[in-house]
């Protein structure tokens, strides 16, 4: 069996979805005979936890670890927050207009923190994997960014060793909408140019999530790419069952962001609460995860806050659950230049929820199309609150009739595991 080595800043008892596109990774290379060697960090200040990611890891792996170095406890003493409190995402959600001390931090970030806020672990991680590369012989490098500092180490270890390396991309790097957002100055821009540029040179094959952002990635100079969707893991929903709610439910998993503001949606549920018969006494709202304030100020004005439960942070399990129980999933995604290239990690799990999926976004793009393909759904733009309204209604109708016989079609290709096969095989190529 070959060896690689996997190296990810995200890794159990981590939560949230970063942690799960290596994690799956690992779980399934040894089917495909590669044996994971994991590198991660030791006393990372994750945003979230969820004991439930462990199950994922196979047994007997070797899993290495470095302490790691990170801002963030200072950043919390400056902005007047406890130690123990957890980090918001100050860019995409924020709890109350942002202060001049998060628009000072996401500069700093964004300018002196290159390519990402671990970077402080770059050179520590690279002597210590150069000292057990010396020792042990390993066939393959795997990162998986962001945060970008999985990169440049796996960079500057195949650059080091001469060892081929695979660079995978879940979003990317800059061209993500929130690098955007990170008050890059140009001379900042150029440093995380030139280090974009040495990854593309360096790998022997990289890997994105999308198949627009695989078109963005060559515009760029990237060589070499090919798509790895996130997939769903069918191990997931073990001991899960469909209990549908009794209210007619909409749910969303993950971060609700500013810029994800489903405000024609909101728009037309208050047209239909005020216009539809029964409507009022069984509409729920299901919201898990953090949610911007902006989201929640358009919720009351509207007198939709009484419909809305705002679960907070909760584990996989619960949000598979959740997704399982409602009656529609909504899948927003970023107001951004490059959102046709926007996949959620979600958005597979949804699929396999077999619950219908209403999605705002562009009409052109991966999602769209996947939903099209599977017969999952319906994408509709963020403002058109008539088509909106007509497909909540026509679904809300199928639920006063006791009618949930939604079925999406065609979506074992979607399998984590069929995906990873791939990954597999990039790797067998890359070593010969």
């Amino acid at each position: 069996m070959k060896k690689v080595l996997v190296i990810s800043y995200y890794w159990p008892p981590a939560g949230g979805i970063s942690l799960l596109r290596c994690l799956k990774f690992v779980k399934y290379l040894p089917h495909f005979g590669w044996e994971p060697v994991v590198y991660t960090a030791k006393d990372a200040q994750y945003p979230y936890y969820d004991h439930f990611n462990f199950k994922d890891i196979p047994e007997g792996i070797t899993i290495l670890s470095y302490p790691v170095i990170e801002p963030f406890n200072l950043f919390k003493m400056l902005s007047g927050r406890k130690k123990s409190d957890s980090l918001n995402n100050i860019v995409h959600v924020r709890e109350e207009k942002t202060k001049w001390i998060d628009n000072l931090a996401i500069w700093i970030r964004g300018n002196f923190f290159i390519p990402d806020a671990r970077s402080l672990w770059i050179n520590p991680s690279v002597r210590f994997l150069s000292d057990y590369l010396e020792k042990n012989t390993i066939d393959a490098i795997l990162t998986d960014g962001p945060p970008h500092t999985n990169t440049m180490i796996g960079y500057k270890l195949s650059k080091k060793f001469n060892i081929p390396f695979l660079a995978d991309f879940q979003d990317p790097w800059t061209q993500a909408d929130y690098y955007q957002l990170m008050k890059i100055t140009p001379w900042a821009h150029k440093k995380h140019r030139k280090l974009e540029q040495q990854v593309f040179k360096q790998a022997s094959k990289i890997t994105i999530a999308s198949r627009f952002w695989k078109r963005d990635l060559e515009k760029i100079g990237a060589r070499d790419v090919d798509v790895i969707y996130w997939g769903y893991d069918e191990d997931d929903f073990e001991g899960l069952h469909q209990q549908r709610d009794q209210a007619f439910t909409i749910f969303h998993g993950g971060l609700l962001g500013y810029d994800r503001l489903p405000d024609g949606l909101f728009e037309a549920l208050s047209s239909l609460v005020r216009e539809t018969q029964n409507f009022e006494e069984n509409l729920k709202i299901k919201l898990a995860g953090q949610v911007d304030f902006t989201v929640k100020e358009k919720l009351e004005r509207l007198g939709l806050t009484r419909f809305t439960e705002f679960m907070g942070t909760v584990s996989r399990a619960v949000a598979l659950q959740s997704a399982l129980n409602a009656h529609i999933l909504l899948l927003p995604l970023n107001k951004a230049e490059n959102a046709k290239g926007r996949v959620p990690g979600k958005f597979f799990e949804y699929l396999r929820a077999n619950r219908p999926i209403l999605c705002l976004g562009p009409s052109e793009g991966d999602v769209p199309e996947i939903i099209e393909e599977c017969k999952a759904g319906k994408t509709f733009d963020y403002g058109d609150i008539n088509g909106i309204k007509n497909f909540v209604y026509e679904k809300f109708s199928l639920f006063l009739k006791g009618e949930n016989n939604h079925q999406n079609i065609n979506i074992e290709k979607y399998f984590v595991k069929n995906q990873v096969q791939k990954v597999s095989q990039y790797l067998y190529e890359i070593v010969g």
